[in-house]
């Protein structure tokens, strides 16, 4: 029988994450969410309208536990790296939900608060209004892509095998690179690739 009508969004956002854990965001349907809370699919729709919905809560359970706040007492730069650094970690214990960090990084709540106090930052530090839309910009760029490299497609994976093993007579620079690429820790990789961003909208006019 299917339950009452008291299921929050948190319910429903925990029993569609549980589904992306264990099967992939592929297995995600509002179906596999309602099998989850021992409901009828048909109930599920009295909570939420569509699929969408669903996932923009699961952004939001996901980023739920980041620290919106600007780190105290440093320069901007790193103001703003703590900010990204902490996505990361939140998103880091649920890989499968990556892709919906960038689908719905303009209508998940919880990304409007944090894009909110990355523009303070921004602000604060004398950008303009236009340089701000841009730095943003290139900020949710690079930590959305750096998110879905670090979990689908990681320095560490078959693909960077692949290319260390090619005959390097033939691709010398691109082999010996990815050789040492394999070696290059996650953190290190995201961190690095920041710090370029960073130095780049530090020497960029405000």
């Amino acid at each position: 029988m299917p339950r009452p009508r008291s299921l929050t969004p948190q319910h429903l956002a925990t029993a569609a994450l549980t589904v992306i854990d264990r099967d992939g965001l592929a297995g995600l349907s509002m179906r596999a969410v309602a099998t989850e809370l021992g409901i009828a699919t048909m109930s599920l729709y009295r909570y939420v309208p569509d699929r969408e919905a669903l996932e923009r809560q699961v952004v939001d359970l996901v980023l739920a536990g980041v620290d919106t706040a600007p780190p105290a007492g440093q320069p901007w730069q790193r103001q703003l790296a703590g900010l990204l650094e902490r996505v990361r970690t939140a998103v880091a214990a649920h890989p499968g939900a990556v892709p919906l960090t960038v689908t719905h990084r303009h209508t998940s709540e919880a990304v409007r608060q944090w894009s909110e106090t990355v523009l303070g930052v921004l602000a604060a530090a004398g950008f303009s209004p236009r340089r701000r839309a841009l730095a943003l910009r290139a900020l949710l760029a690079y930590l959305t892509g750096a998110l879905q490299n670090e979990h689908l497609a990681p320095l560490a994976g078959e693909a960077t095998t692949a290319l260390a093993e090619l005959p390097p007579d033939a691709y010398p620079l691109l082999s010996g690179t990815a050789s040492e690429a394999a070696r290059v820790p996650a953190a290190e990789e995201f961190r690095a690739g920041l710090d370029l961003l960073l130095s780049g909208l530090s020497a960029a006019p405000r």
